[in-house]
């Protein structure tokens, strides 16, 4: 087991381990640790707490020290640089008339470099306005291209959940994402109801994926016909979360009648013969899970 801190950094969903070099650190409090980039100033989301050693990357980079006022005063002047520079920054690419949006900037902690966001349709030839750039700040430069999700991590935003978007606020990592997702969880495949602020298929589309494949398989057809105890119907919907099937019975007076029944109460027809879905070990499993 190894000892460690969960440590954030701004534009990053991702918690990264560092060695603690104190006793306690409250979580929220600033620290001031070395990474790749340098220098830099984070937040600790996770406390002092120990984890199995093949759960991190050795060695573990020690924790530099606590943020003192000065560091905390640093970073705001930082921050409050930020819309002058995007400012510069957007006259310099309006009269290079290159075809880039221009998303945010970040100084580094030690403020010896600026780093630009941005996104474009292909690939920019950005070292004209590198020079402009570094002519107007003094200092290095770094023009980094980000995707169409990548945007709406670092702008955020507020999800059709009500909540804040899962990329800007708790998803370390992007996962592939797709169309066959929402159709295996029965959702409607109208582009504006699947789709998050960024265009692309929501990201929590992925978090129970494994749940619905699995019961995907438990559930009959839409359109094909069952066996209920009140003699036999046609499939109309399924509902994967409480087991439920929504089937259509039609009467000898040519009336149809809409009723749901417990997947366990229905037999269904597959390869020409009548299965007992109550004997399935794998739909008993599930159900016990969900009661």
């Amino acid at each position: 087991m190894a000892k460690i801190v969960g440590i954030k950094f701004k534009h990053s969903g991702k918690v990264y381990y560092f060695e603690p070099t104190a006793k306690f650190y409250k979580k929220g409090s600033g620290v001031i640790v070395e990474t790749a980039r340098g220098v830099e100033y984070g937040k600790v989301v996770i406390e002092p707490k120990e984890v199995p050693d093949e759960e991190i990357v050795q060695p573990l980079k020690p924790i530099l020290r606590p943020a003192s006022d000065e560091d905390e005063a640093r970073v705001k002047r930082n921050e409050e640089k930020v819309p002058s520079a995007l400012k510069i920054a957007n006259e310099k690419i309006v009269a290079r008339d290159l075809k880039m949006k221009l998303i945010d900037a970040e100084f580094t902690f030690d403020n010896t470099k600026v780093v630009f966001y941005f996104t474009a349709a292909g690939r920019i030839d950005f070292r004209e306005l590198v020079r402009d750039l570094a002519s107007a700040f003094h200092i290095r430069i770094e023009l980094r291209q980000v995707g169409i999700r990548d945007e709406t991590r670092i702008l955020g935003g507020i999800a059709p959940c009500g909540r804040v978007c899962c990329c800007a606020s708790c998803m370390p990592d992007f996962r592939k994402v797709t169309i066959k997702m929402a159709k295996t969880q029965g959702l409607s495949l109208n582009p504006t109801k699947i789709s998050g602020l960024c265009g692309r298929l929501m990201c929590c589309l992925e978090y129970e994926n494994d749940h619905y494949s699995e019961t995907f398989k438990l559930m009959p057809k839409i359109g094909s016909e069952v066996v209920t105890p009140e003699g036999k119907a046609t499939v109309i919907s399924n509902n994967m979360l409480k087991l439920l099937v929504k089937v259509k019975i039609e009467n000898g007076d040519g009336s149809l009648i809409f009723k749901d029944f417990n997947l366990s109460d229905i037999k269904v027809k597959r390869a020409n013969r009548i299965e007992d879905e109550d004997t399935s070990k794998e739909e008993k499993e599930m159900k016990d899970l969900l009661d």
